[in-house]
């Protein structure tokens, strides 16, 4: 294979530390590289060096001559100023992109709810972030980087982007390095793991499963320092074996040496004990949805009315729910945004009141939420670390065993040095372990994870599914990442059009499910539009218009072009509402989410009648 790009014994200091020290390493043709490590560690720099927009202190980077790098950066900025359009084809004619069947399958997959002559300054965060991913796609590139690429993507979404760095190039061309979190991705999509970790960055052969073998067994030779991670990698690569069979059956991956290494492990949870405790701290019932409806009602600047009545309109986002949830249960929520995930975890915890139908809710229950925003620390910020936990339960169980708020933190990432930094000065990783923590010391026997992954490395997300496997409560997590729902939980379900439905085959049917809708949706007006074409064609063609019958159908269209215009403009405020809308107010999500879809309906109607208006003016 031919050589791309190399990196010989780069040297990297920043005031406080050395980041990387001698470190040479190279990417050829065919190369899928994942870059796992530690928050803080040097990931993201990493790729600056390589791709030139970082210069190291000693060594030096070295390109192949006329290579074309294309780089996904977390910070990438798009220009607020141009449309969406200009953002991702540039000045490219309609025509010529069109053609090119991979820029539209960019397109497709990434922009499908975005406006495409929007205003990229009335986009919401994620939807910038998915702009500036398209423009990056759409492009020639032999080195792609990409810097968290799954941030702001759905389950949907990552298994597109998935699929798209797989048929991208032919299997010995280009080359693919991208630094992330998401397990699953990395499983799916890279060939080969970089670590970076204490200066170095250590190669592995496979992507994460293999990885995860390999870091066993080096750490097998590790110092004593080492048993905990090693213990822990040990149990995470039990559940690769034996959860995920279908991950193992790549080259490479030493299935015999796999299964000598947790041929005494446990199994990863205790299912028998862990319902055993859960029914002994919360009794038979928990939580019971039992033929719940909730519908929300327009609000006053809402410009949908029942055509009927003329009153606001109404949209029921759930329908007809049961839901009997019992003790010890984990299960995960799937479903796109604005179905109704957050809906549903507002009627368990008491947020929203159904429009029909009723909760019941057991005695016992104590409910907490590990929500996506960080204000349970506000009241500490100024306190330190140890400060905080001084304040809560002196003991903690962990399965068997006793634990102190201490060992808890220590179980969690915390370093002694870390304990005494003021709670504000955390890194996102550290607040959200912070956040889990504190919760936990609540001892609460329904926990509900909503979006917990974020701001978390590989390695911390292994410690807390460590720490919720001896958890013996009910557990009910909503989440993009496909790993962390196929680890923590063992029954899915989906939301599928207001509908709570069960997965028996967990993600991979939510996906058959959703790319069959998808397809049928794309069917209807095709199959509508060549049965009105066969009515025409048999009535002997649309009838001409002339006179002040083609003026008012002129008129009309310049009508439904201001309505398009104007429409487009609302729905880009609905995603920024939606982008800075408290996201643990569930009742205000659903309203907001409800005024988009109908909005989107709105444009449907109008496209639609445009198409019939036009046909008769060019009769």
């Amino acid at each position: 294979m031919a050589h791309l790009l190399g990196a010989e014994r780069l040297h990297l200091e920043f005031p406080t530390r050395v980041v990387f020290d001698e470190v040479t390493l190279g990417i050829d043709e065919g190369d899928r590289i994942g870059v796992v490590g530690r928050n803080g560690d040097g990931k993201s720099t990493l790729l600056k060096l390589l791709d030139g927009r970082l210069s190291a202190d000693g060594g030096r980077v070295t390109h192949r001559r006329g290579i074309r790098i294309g780089t996904l950066d977390q910070s990438d900025v798009v220009d607020p100023g141009k449309t969406v359009a200009e953002f991702v084809v540039g000045g490219i004619e309609e025509h010529v992109w069109a053609g090119d069947a991979k820029v539209r399958d960019v397109i497709a997959g990434l922009l499908g709810d975005v406006p495409w002559h929007g205003q990229i300054a009335s986009l919401s965060g994620g939807q910038r972030r998915r702009v500036g991913l398209a423009a990056l796609l759409v492009g020639d590139w032999d080195v792609v980087f990409l810097d968290e690429p799954t941030n702001h993507l759905d389950v949907e979404g990552i298994a597109w982007l998935a699929g798209h760095l797989k048929r991208r190039w032919p299997a010995d061309s280009g080359a693919l390095v991208v630094v992330t979190h998401d397990r699953w991705f990395l499983d799916e999509v890279c060939t080969a793991t970089w670590e970076v970790h204490d200066g170095i960055v250590e190669p592995f052969e496979g992507g994460y499963a293999a990885y995860v073998l390999q870091r066993v067994e080096r750490d097998r030779s590790a110092a004593a320092s080492e048993a905990k991670r090693q213990n822990l990698m040990r149990k995470e690569l039990a559940w690769l074996r034996r959860g995920a069979p279908a991950r193992t059956s790549k080259p490479k991956f030493r299935i015999d040496a796999a299964n000598e290494l947790i041929a005494n492990e446990p199994p990863i949870r205790n299912k028998v004990e862990l319902d055993r405790l859960a029914v002994s701290r919360l009794g038979k019932d928990v939580v019971d949805l039992i033929d719940v409806s909730v519908a929300y009602p327009a609000r006053e600047d809402d410009p949908m009315t029942d055509p009927v009545t003329g009153a606001p309109a109404t949209r029921t986002v759930l329908h007809d729910v049961e839901w009997r949830i019992a003790p010890g249960e984990r299960t995960g929520i799937l479903g796109v945004n604005g179905a109704g995930k957050s809906t549903l975890l507002g009627l368990v915890t008491g947020a929203v009141e159904p429009t029909s139908g009723r909760v019941k809710r057991g005695k016992t229950v104590r409910i907490a939420t590990l929500s996506q925003e960080l204000n349970e620390l506000t009241e500490w910020a100024e306190q330190r670390v140890s400060a905080v936990v001084a304040e809560q339960r002196s003991s903690y169980q962990v399965g068997d065993k006793e634990m102190t708020p201490g060992q808890l933190l220590e179980r969690l990432g915390f370093t002694t040095a870390q304990l005494s930094t003021p709670v504000k000065n955390l890194s996102g990783g550290q607040k959200r372990r912070l956040q889990l923590l504190l919760i936990l010391l609540q001892e609460p026997n329904v926990l509900i994870l909503d979006e917990p992954t974020n701001d978390l490395d590989t390695d911390m997300l292994a410690a807390i599914e460590d720490l919720l496997d001896s958890w013996p409560g009910t557990l009910l997590v909503v989440s993009h990442d496909r790993y962390l729902i196929e680890r923590v939980t063992d029954r899915q379900f989906a939301i599928l059009d207001g509908h709570l439905r069960d997965l028996p085959r967990g993600v991979e049917q939510y996906l058959e499910l959703r790319r069959a809708t998808d397809a049928a949706a794309l069917a209807a007006p095709t199959a509508a539009a060549s049965a009105a074409a066969s009515e025409t064609k048999q009535a002997g063609g649309p009838v001409p218009l002339a006179g002040a019958d083609k003026r008012n159908a002129e008129k009309e269209l310049a009508s439904i072009d201001r309505k398009l215009e104007k429409l487009s403009a609302q729905i880009a405020v609905q995603h920024e509402k939606l982008a800075v809308h408290d996201q643990g107010d569930y009742v205000g999500l659903g309203a907001l989410g409800d005024t988009l879809r109908e909005l989107e309906t709105s444009v449907a109607d109008l496209e639609t009648r445009w198409l019939e208006v036009s046909e008769s003016l060019e009769a």
